[in-house]
């Protein structure tokens, strides 16, 4: 199977213009023949802690367009959002992965950034996410969640890829890149990560995004500038990873 990621930029608490924008990127990853597209955390705002103008309901307009573009490329497609899942309380940093048939599956974000506000804006998740696309079993995580590897421990044997968006700051990039790496061989799955670039609020990102193999090799990566990042990804490779290497046997 292709995967795709869409580096990209984001229009700040600008949904409309970060949709026009991500439009005919989303069409360059469907033309490449990627089955799975992914976006961005927080990518039709940016990680703006200003929840009053970001956050939408469950079945907002940012989920509309993932829909959307499912439906019109026959694929899916995913990225976060702020969502309001009961009226009152507050959103959560919600990982939309849309399908073209119209199916929606959540994961809510469970690590919430303290560094940044997020605990106190963002309400945390509490169950861990793993879907089959099209026989790959994918499991969804959201940036700050790469910092803490129980997680994806506890979902390694049912899983060949991670799937996990992000927001993550220049000023950190390097530990992005070290994380990334070693989930991807801690767990021998594939990582596929879309991390943004450009500014947004007062900070830099430089992307970095990648698309990382069950022994820790790169095949795509970006940085700095928007990009696409196609490889495949299949399967048998981990399980034949696993089956010559059987490391997470003595976990």
């Amino acid at each position: 199977m292709k995967v795709a990621v869409v580096q990209h930029d984001i229009a700040w608490e600008d949904r409309d213009a970060t949709f026009a924008r991500l439009r005919p990127q989303v069409a360059a990853a469907a033309g490449a023949g990627a089955r799975i597209v992914l976006l961005s955390e927080t990518f039709s705002t940016g990680f703006s802690m200003r929840t009053e103008r970001t956050a939408e309901p469950e079945g907002g307009p940012s989920s509309q367009f993932l829909g959307e573009m499912a439906a019109a490329h026959g694929l899916w497609i995913g990225g976060s959002i702020p969502e309001v899942a009961a009226a009152g309380e507050q959103p959560y940093n919600t990982f939309v992965l849309a399908g073209p048939d119209g199916t929606q599956h959540r994961y809510r974000k469970i690590h919430r950034f303290g560094y940044g506000g997020e605990d106190r804006t963002f309400a945390a998740g509490a169950k861990r996410v793993t879907v089959e696309v099209e026989g790959l079993r994918v499991s969804l995580f959201v940036c700050y969640d790469l910092r803490f590897a129980d997680d994806w421990w506890a979902v390694a044997e049912d899983t060949d890829a991670y799937l996990c968006v992000a927001n993550w700051p220049e000023a950190r990039r390097h530990h992005w890149q070290a994380l990334l790496l070693a989930r991807a061989i801690e767990n021998q799955a594939y990582v596929v990560a879309c991390n943004r670039v450009g500014q947004g609020g007062k900070l830099a990102y430089a992307g970095d995004s990648a698309i990382i193999d069950p022994l820790g090799e790169v095949l795509a990566a970006g940085s700095r500038t928007e990009a696409l990042l196609v490889a495949d990804v299949d399967p048998a490779r981990v399980a034949a990873v696993r089956a010559e290497f059987p490391f997470l046997a003595d976990r």
